[in-house]
């Protein structure tokens, strides 16, 4: 019997890793044993965690300065202990957060261009913690909205503007290994050692539903899909490592549980939530396996896996909005090596036409917030704002991203920007290839580049009627100028026509003075 191809515009997707001049050599990366990717990456800035002493510390680079990184270079590093998790805002490009083994989570403005000397004052501290803090992460759709995790087994919520803790989540009996938000912040999903799986409301702290996850010993993880459902990985008794996929609703068996190898490091999934594609990227490992996730059974589709010689201690996803549409890449991975190297691995799905693929790219989450801090604790949930791709890297505002939202108080402004649309990310200066503007889309109504609004086209008329206004005003002093010559000049002149001249010369300089006053 002959055997069925899925199909899936997916199937084809491969990975391709830049030259080692575009990528970032000479990083001090950290020897930390705590199991955390290490790296964070957003349009703007890559972070790394990097060895220090004396203290925590960490490196935000632009993203266009690629190279060998000099060893002098600035870090942030105003932790006193090791730094073990950062997360860039999604609301605000400039902000990033860091949790540490001194207890403590950071807030930090990155300014553009990055940091030209080593910072050490943060923001906003944020202290509530007994013990270390291991995992942060951000609400996806409300501004200054924090998670943080500790190893005192408890989960705060945070309002970053007011520096307040909104909840706490006391409900853990072993050390929290990882936790994740659901598409609209409405719920948390956490794995502890304990080996369960943990539904909480984030609010009241609430657990809605818990279960046996992966029986190993060794961490596990899990993250929510768009759905609602949830994907984990861990080990099975015999220490082979697995994927599992569990209904939110239902934590008493899962949904379809696969065994992958018997490789020992902690597998990390990427989840991108507009394509469906799970990226899972093992400590330790050379490879990147990647999966379609669909809501009928059997759930996960194995794709490709993207393999290198050389096997990775850390790993970071960069955003939809980061990524380069015109070359049709899916997704891009800062993978960080032993060497001391952040090499960036593009994944990219071939086709033959440059029009824009709307199939590959729907509407992926803007940088503009939905509600606010004070909105979301009162008991409002919201989906994060979408804006459209195209509109991304064409310059035009989307249409979902259009509605204003309502302004958030003083002190929370500093770390959202309300009433913006989502800006335009540029992609990264080292592709070989220019992004094409919606002049080659037939998607497009009017050219960007061809067709004014009516604001420019008066701005340029009263730019141009300026201009006229001077070049007459400049013709006009030179003819005065010409004629006070020419009377000065003149043979034969009595005293009366010199007294004469000499008024009209005072009046033509008096001119001149007026026509010098634009």
């Amino acid at each position: 019997m002959a055997r069925v191809v899925r199909n899936s515009k997916f199937r084809h997707v491969f990975g391709q890793p830049t030259k080692k001049s575009d990528c970032y050599d000479n990083i001090r990366i950290t020897k930390s044993a705590w199991d955390s990717t290490f790296c964070a990456v957003n349009p703007k800035f890559v972070a790394i965690i990097t060895e220090s002493a004396g203290g925590g510390a960490f490196l935000v680079l632009p993203l266009e300065k690629v190279g060998r990184i000099d060893r002098e270079v600035p870090l942030v590093s105003g932790h006193k202990s090791a730094v073990l998790d950062i997360a860039w805002c999604p609301h605000n490009d400039n902000v990033i957060a860091s949790g540490s083994e001194d207890c403590t989570v950071k807030i930090w403005q990155i300014p553009d261009g990055g940091i030209t000397a080593t910072l050490t004052e943060s923001s906003v501290d944020l202290v509530g913690h007994q013990r270390r803090v291991g995992q942060i992460a951000w609400h996806p759709s409300a501004l200054n909205v924090l998670l943080s995790a500790g190893g005192d087994m408890k989960i705060f919520i945070w309002n970053v503007g007011k520096a307040t803790i909104l909840s706490t989540i006391d409900c853990h009996t072993e050390p929290i290994l990882s936790v994740s938000w659901n598409f609209n912040g409405s719920r948390i999903v956490t794995s502890s050692k304990d080996k369960l799986l943990r539904v909480i409301d984030p609010r009241s702290g609430e657990v809605l539903q818990s279960g046996t996850g992966h029986q190993g010993g060794k961490p596990a993880r899990a993250i929510y899909l768009r759905d609602g459902r949830i994907f984990s990985t861990g080990f099975s008794k015999m220490a082979e490592r697995q994927y599992a996929v569990w209904d939110e609703n239902n934590l008493s068996a899962a949904l379809t549980m696969e065994e992958l190898d018997s490789s020992n490091g902690i597998m990390f999934p990427f989840y991108d939530q507009d394509t469906n594609v799970i990226y899972l990227c093992g400590k330790g490992d050379s490879a990147i396996r990647y999966f379609e996730y669909t809501p009928e059974a059997p759930y996960i589709h194995y794709l490709s896996s993207y393999t290198s010689s050389d096997p990775q201690r850390g790993i970071g996803s960069m955003p939809k909005r980061g990524l380069n549409i015109s070359t049709c890449e899916i997704a891009r991975f800062y993978k960080l090596l032993n060497s001391g190297l952040c090499e960036v691995i593009s994944f990219t799905v071939p086709r033959k036409s440059e029009l824009f693929q709307d199939d590959l790219y729907p509407d992926t989450a803007a940088e503009e917030h939905a509600i606010t801090a004070d909105e979301w604790i009162a008991g409002q949930d919201a989906d994060p704002k979408l804006i459209s791709m195209r509109d991304l890297h064409s310059g035009t505002k989307s249409a979902q991203s259009s509605t204003t939202s309502s302004p958030s108080p003083a002190k929370e402004v500093v770390f959202g920007k309300t009433g913006l649309a989502a800006k335009p990310s540029e992609p990264r200066p080292t592709n070989n290839s220019v992004p094409k503007s919606d002049t080659n889309s037939v998607h497009s109504t009017k050219p960007p580049s061809t067709t004014s609004s009516p604001q420019v086209v008066a701005a340029n008329n009263k730019e141009n009627e300026e201009l006229r206004r001077r070049v007459d005003d400049l013709e006009r002093r030179v003819k005065v100028l010409e004629k006070a010559l020419a009377n000065s000049s003149a043979p034969g002149s009595t005293v009366q026509d010199s007294d004469n001249s000499k008024d009209n010369n005072t009046a033509d300089s008096n001119d001149v003075d007026e026509d010098l006053k634009f």
